[in-house]
């Protein structure tokens, strides 16, 4: 029969460290949404910005050469506008990926430890 000592800390302990890539995947996860959020917020307020610029532009202009011109310039506005976005968007995703891929990597080297030292 044994005689071993029930230690609560040494269970939480382990929980704890069992868990640990867990809740830093979910820290991260929620980072990187939070991000995206603040993103697709931005790219809103983009379109919002040229809804409100194309809007004065109808209603300043005096001639269909002027509306056109007016267009043409808010048009290319927004296209570099959506095309830095999309720059940004590659980046947070490139980003997200390399955090996915070191919690990964880290969860695997903790496995593998605790698996050699169980073992």
């Amino acid at each position: 029969m044994s005689d071993s000592i029930f230690d609560p800390k040494t269970i939480f302990e382990n929980y704890r460290a069992a868990f640990a890539p867990v809740l830093k995947a979910q820290q991260e996860g929620v980072k990187a949404l939070e991000r995206v959020g603040r993103y697709q917020y931005a790219v809103a307020g983009d379109y919002l910005e040229w809804i409100l610029t194309q809007a004065k532009a109808t209603l300043g202009t005096t001639s269909p050469t002027e509306f056109f011109a007016k267009q043409t310039e808010l048009a290319s506005a927004l296209s570099e506008k959506l095309r830095a976005r999309g720059q940004e968007l590659a980046t947070i995703a490139s980003e997200t990926q390399t955090t996915v891929t070191q919690l990964v990597t880290e969860a695997a080297a903790q496995a593998s430890a605790i698996l050699k030292k169980a073992a």
